[in-house]
């Protein structure tokens, strides 16, 4: 549930990092912190791409964008790359989030201890339905969509996340964008449009779940239609 955004070289250069290596940013840092938990001071390539289950050539062209922080014949400080892919990833200082949507999934989120660890707050919730403002979800008090703008500014709040049907995703989003927030995450099931400017990152949990049924299906070797039933 990481928000990234390709950062600047450590060096301060304008070279933007890979989309592909943002990515895995989060997988190396979580590796790192798993290292750091069982009282490993450093590692090799090897060994944090094992656990990261990536290439070590790969792990190595990742971390080069980053900067040279690895010692030939000792391997990486894992408390010192730790802190600098946290930098990156701009978790070294706070971020405010707004949950839209407080539905199921928007209560699950919000109840989500893991934010904090990595700088994130959630910091408001809101929702169209009027049964469901001003209830408290997670200690917070649910707010009317109607005061999204304000809120937004009141508190600097840069994150959206989108939790609501996917029918009012668009309408949403356009206004999380009028709002000022530049980044948002999006878990309802409908691609919405946004500026130049705004990144949006989508997490659609049904089409993961297809996708690994897809995978089960090649393990057993079976189909669920025939292809005669397909052509019909």
């Amino acid at each position: 549930m990481t928000i990234l955004r390709s950062p600047r070289l450590a060096d301060g250069s304008g070279r933007g990092i890979p989309d592909a290596t943002v990515a895995r940013l989060p997988v190396y840092l979580r590796a790192l912190n798993s290292l750091a938990e069982q009282g490993v001071l450093s590692c090799a390539s090897n060994e944090l791409a094992e656990q990261a289950g990536v290439n070590p050539a790969k792990l190595r062209k990742d971390l080069s964008y980053l900067g040279s922080y690895g010692t030939r014949g000792v391997g990486y400080d894992v408390e010192y790359l730790r802190y600098q892919i946290a930098r990156e990833m701009g978790q070294t200082q706070d971020w405010d989030v707004v949950i839209v949507g407080v539905g199921n999934l928007g209560s699950a989120l919000s109840a989500y201890q893991g934010f904090s660890a990595r700088g994130i707050r959630v910091a408001a919730l809101v929702d169209a339905d009027p049964q469901r403002v001003g209830t408290v979800v997670s200690d917070i008090v649910v707010s009317s969509v109607d005061e999204l703008e304000a809120i937004v500014a009141e508190r600097k709040i840069a994150i959206g996340v989108i939790a609501t049907p996917g029918t009012a995703a668009q309408e949403v989003a356009d206004r999380l964008v009028a709002a000022g927030i530049t980044s948002i995450l999006n878990f309802a099931p409908a691609i919405v449009q946004v500026p130049d400017g705004v990144d949006v990152r989508k997490v659609d949990l049904s089409i993961e779940l297809q996708i690994l049924a897809y995978h089960e299906q090649r393990k057993t070797g079976t189909t669920s239609t025939t292809s005669k039933e397909v052509i019909a």
